[in-house]
């Protein structure tokens, strides 16, 4: 695993390391696992706003756990 140094942006973190986590996590999830979480964007069973100042979110995933699957088949996200 490899080593990530910080800039010093404040004296505590002059000398600051970190773990690196790229050779156990990916950029994207796997897409197996994703389903879409409805959302109404205020709306009710009509389509008329009943919640004012909501709506025009970005579109959420939600990420399945599947517990059949191997540990070492699928990569960690953090």
């Amino acid at each position: 695993m490899g080593v990530k140094k910080y800039k010093p942006a404040t004296p505590g973190t002059r000398f600051k390391v970190g773990n690196a986590y790229d050779d156990v996590t990916t950029k994207e999830p796997e897409k197996s696992l994703l389903r879409k979480i409805h959302q109404t964007g205020g709306r009710n069973n009509q389509g008329r706003t009943s919640m004012p100042n909501r709506g025009g979110a970005h579109k959420r995933r939600y990420r399945v756990i599947d517990s059949t699957i191997p540990t070492g088949q699928l990569s960690l996200r953090f």
